[in-house]
């Protein structure tokens, strides 16, 4: 087996784009309820958990049509309830079965939603098999 580099034990710091930093901190401090911990003229710097999650801001860009960013949750349904008292918009896909609340169940049981923010960007909630 090889041996581990620094990267397999390092933090991680994930990168969201966005055009416009004050409409993604109303999104992401008001709508999601994540602690801003520094913002500048470049990004919004959230942590979540040991993760930092870095809007950094773009002055053009076209959003990817898959899934950027996403959370595990223990409960998926209870976790969409309190969005959408957020006003999130979760997302309906036509190659995908959805239960009334927008979450997916695939065949091993996870389970899994989307929304986007402000600029586009897919985010997900997840459910894995084994909670819940």
């Amino acid at each position: 087996m090889r041996p581990l580099t620094r990267l397999s034990t390092s933090n991680v710091i994930a990168f969201v784009p966005s055009t416009n930093l004050h409409k993604s901190k109303l999104f992401y401090v008001d709508k999601l309820g994540l602690t801003l911990k520094s913002l500048d003229d470049i990004a919004l710097e959230f942590t979540i958990d040991k993760v930092v999650l870095r809007v950094t801001k773009v002055s053009e860009f076209k959003p990817a049509d898959y899934t950027i960013f996403g959370w595990e949750v223990d409960d998926i349904d209870t976790t969409i309830k309190e969005l959408l008292l957020r006003e999130i918009v979760f997302e309906r896909f036509d190659n995908f079965t959805q239960t009334d609340l927008g979450v997916c169940i695939f065949h091993d049981g996870g389970k899994v939603a989307w929304f986007k923010d402000p600029d586009g960007n897919t985010l997900s909630i997840t459910q894995l098999k084994n909670k819940g």
